[in-house]
């Protein structure tokens, strides 16, 4: 029978398996600190626990963390590091370094159901969800973990698609019991699921971010099919309708492509679209993916654009492209894994 991990579980249901073990309550708070904080990877480790305590736990637990399998650093030193899930697959998490702050990039799914045009991870198509373990292995197990300043779900998979195992790991990453980290610091990207994306900012204090790509509509559901189920419109509506705080981000992700979403028409329906919501847009440049003609635009048009909207009156970042020499977008570091494997 394999054990079940412990790494990954909340407070309250690491309080529950000690009552199973007939151990005290307060040794779940004891073994969130020996996981959380103090990094082992073995019961053994639990040094504050009785022998039998520890015995106790080993029959049908394990701490739960993988190391990963592979690492890709770039020149700019972004790294790209692979990790093993269960069933044989494999998940990316990206750590990028910049002067003052140190980011790392989660993956929550096994590919990815939504099929986005231009996101090699949907290629893949859906292999399945993450537990809220393995997706905070992929902090714990890098070397970096102690750097990081800021954590993205912007990596493999559709959060909102597993949105139980994502809220798991955000409560175990902001909780004193736990990583202990701001919220602050914490964003979770989604393509606009909006029934989880309600509930998602009704029980976390973690900044949004939406997929966006397109205003329009016939051109977004042609680079997101989700467009036809979850209109950006009625995603916007949702967020107006909504008093968000002042400390809580909400920001829209903005892929550009060469003569399809970069002109003044696009500039236009997005000022028209997002005005009245206190936002950013934040412009991406698209890493090409093998097998698709999309193209990223020249710095000049990419620079215009962002004038454009700052003009409208929009809050804009470019994001800047990094890690183009490893397979940094989305997906293509795994899915050569799962190619040469096959």
């Amino acid at each position: 029978m394999d054990k079940e991990p412990l790494f990954g579980k909340t407070l309250e249901e690491l309080k529950a398996v000690t009552l199973e073990a007939g151990l005290p309550a307060y040794s779940g708070q004891q073994i969130s600190s020996w996981l959380y904080s103090k990094n082992v990877t073995t019961t053994d480790q639990m040094t504050n626990l009785s022998k039998k305590a520890r015995e106790l736990l080993k029959k049908s637990y394990r701490t739960g963390v993988a190391d990963y399998i592979k690492v890709m650093e770039s020149a700019d030193g972004t790294k790209k590091y692979l990790f093993p899930v269960s069933g044989d697959k494999y998940v990316e998490a990206a750590y990028i370094p910049e002067r003052n702050r140190h980011t790392l990039c989660l993956s929550t799914q096994v590919g990815c159901k939504r099929a986005c045009l231009f996101c090699m991870t949907g290629k893949q198509g859906f292999q399945g969800n993450l537990t809220a373990g393995e997706i905070l292995n992929q902090l714990r197990m890098i070397p970096e973990r102690e750097k990081i300043t800021n954590i993205v779900y912007m990596g493999m998979g559709e959060p909102f698609d597993n949105l139980q195992e994502v809220m798991k790991s955000l409560d175990i990453l902001t909780s004193g019991y736990g990583f202990n980290m701001s919220p602050r610091r914490i964003t979770v990207s989604t393509i606009g699921i909006i029934p989880a994306m309600r509930e998602f900012l009704d029980r976390s204090s973690c900044h949004l971010a939406v997929s966006l790509n397109s205003p329009f509509r016939h051109e977004r559901s042609h680079l997101m099919p989700a467009e036809n189920v979850y209109p950006l419109t009625r995603v916007i509506e949702e967020l107006k309708s909504r008093d968000i705080g002042r400390q809580r981000r909400i920001s829209f992700e903005y892929i550009l492509f060469k003569n399809m979403n970069d002109t003044s028409r696009h500039v236009r329906e997005l000022s028209r679209l997002l005005g009245g919501l206190r936002c950013r847009v934040n412009l991406i440049r698209y890493h090409a993916v093998p097998g698709l003609s999309l193209e990223s635009p020249d710095n000049a048009t990419a620079e215009q654009f962002k004038e454009a909207l700052e003009k409208k009156g929009i809050l804009t970042t470019i994001r800047q492209s990094r890690g183009e020499d490893i397979y940094a977008a989305c997906g293509m570091l795994s899915t050569k894994a799962l190619v040469k494997k096959a």
